[in-house]
């Protein structure tokens, strides 16, 4: 047996470990079939693209208040709280069965926006229960495991999720992700986690306090910010695929083909990240991830279906990696006191820059040839590569082998 798939039986023998990931799994398939829906809702009530896109609008923007909402992951009981989260949007989602009219999108809106504030909360809370849960040397392992069940419900929750529209609308796809959102509740209140009094002095302190440790940290401030490096380089150039596509001569549906690819390659990476990320520590693991994302994004400007296949799929193996290697620092290496409000800030540090690229790509695409704009794109990701690996990385195995001092079960 490998190394990498002793490493996923351990994760998956281990109670807690297997919980977590099976809520993940089963929430996703719901979260990912009503991003897609939610969009061609919409579409369908207006004609309008513009306000479809306000979907995706909705969804991302309480990612900027992750520090705030973080900080509730520190002030409550999380177990309570991650039930809470998934117990609220599962209600929220019940009251889109109203939506049968343009004069009714406020709610949706409203609806979306509450259950990515919830999802945020969600995060936050999971990641601080996870570091107290899972054995310190199997945090890569589970970090992965979870990317790749992620990304793996992207490759068939959307399917599944226009298909159940096509035949009973947006209702029939709400109804669909609250169901799996209460399976979800019923798994984590299985769980049977130690949790500190949240009213000890340790817990105490402002929203602020996440962002003040991560700007003082030597080993987690460089991987986060090249982290959401990675992550607007990754928005711009995703705004370019359907310029890309139209290089290739093909239609905007072949998005699709690709998307899939890049899915398989989150997949894979996921699955093996442990163990690399043990062998090679935090910054070199993410270091090679960003060169890779970085040669394989100039590399789209060349116009062969071959070269954008692999491309794709060397894309969906490189960008995980950062993230993997960044989160799971945060859990080694932050006080369980600050962990709720440390882990959304990060998050808000490495997403937010996604959606920024996006509207800047968007605007960019009309002004200037995508290849140039694509080849500029591996140019800027390969010098962070490179300022990762001038890093010192004797920490990064001590850290991946033994439970930080700083966050005790």
């Amino acid at each position: 047996m490998t190394t990498s798939t002793w490493a996923i039986v351990r994760v998956l023998r281990d109670r807690r470990a297997g919980l977590y990931l099976a809520g993940v799994v089963i929430s996703g398939f719901g979260t990912s079939a009503l991003w897609l829906a939610s969009g061609v809702w919409v579409k369908e009530l207006t004609g309008s693209d513009g306000l479809a896109a306000l979907c995706l609008l909705a969804m991302w923007a309480p990612t900027l208040a992750g520090p705030l909402l973080g900080t509730l992951a520190d002030r409550l009981r999380r177990k309570p709280l991650l039930i809470g989260a998934n117990l609220l949007p599962a209600a929220l989602l019940l009251t889109l069965f109203t939506v049968d009219s343009p004069s009714r999108l406020w709610l949706l809106y409203t609806v979306l926006f509450m259950y990515s504030a919830a999802g945020v909360v969600h995060d936050a809370a999971e990641s601080a229960l996870v570091a107290a849960a899972v054995d310190p040397s199997l945090l890569g392992d589970f970090n992965g495991l979870r990317m790749t069940a992620t990304e793996g419900m992207k490759l068939v929750a959307p399917l599944a999720g226009a298909a159940l529209f096509a035949e009973y609308g947006g209702p029939g796809v709400a109804l669909l992700d609250a169901v799996t959102f209460v399976l979800a509740t019923g798994l984590y209140a299985l769980l049977r986690v130690r949790e500190e009094n949240p009213r000890s002095p340790g817990h105490r302190g402002g929203t602020a306090e996440g962002v003040r440790y991560l700007r003082k940290h030597a080993r987690l401030r460089p991987l986060v910010l090249a982290g959401g490096t990675t992550m607007f380089c990754a928005g711009l150039s995703g705004a370019l695929l359907y310029a890309v596509i139209d290089g290739l001569g093909h239609s905007p549906a072949y998005a699709g083909v690709l998307y899939a690819v890049q899915g398989v390659g989150s997949v894979a990476v996921g699955l093996v990240s442990g163990p690399t990320l043990r062998h090679l520590g935090g910054h070199r693991f993410a270091a090679y991830g960003i060169a890779l994302t970085g040669v394989a994004t100039a590399a789209r400007a060349i116009p062969s279906d071959p070269v954008a296949l692999l491309c794709s799929a060397a894309i969906g193996a490189g960008l995980p990696c950062v993230l993997i290697a960044a989160l799971t620092a945060v859990q080694h290496e932050t006080p369980n006191a600050l962990l709720g409000r440390t882990a959304a800030t990060a998050n808000t540090l490495l997403f937010t820059p996604n959606v920024l690229g996006l509207a800047t790509g968007a605007a960019l695409v009309e002004l200037t040839d995508y290849r140039l704009l694509q080849v500029a794109l591996g140019a800027t990701l390969l010098p962070t590569a490179v300022r990762l690996l001038r890093r010192p990385t004797s920490t990064d195995h001590a850290a991946s082998r033994t439970r930080s001092n700083a966050n005790p079960a």
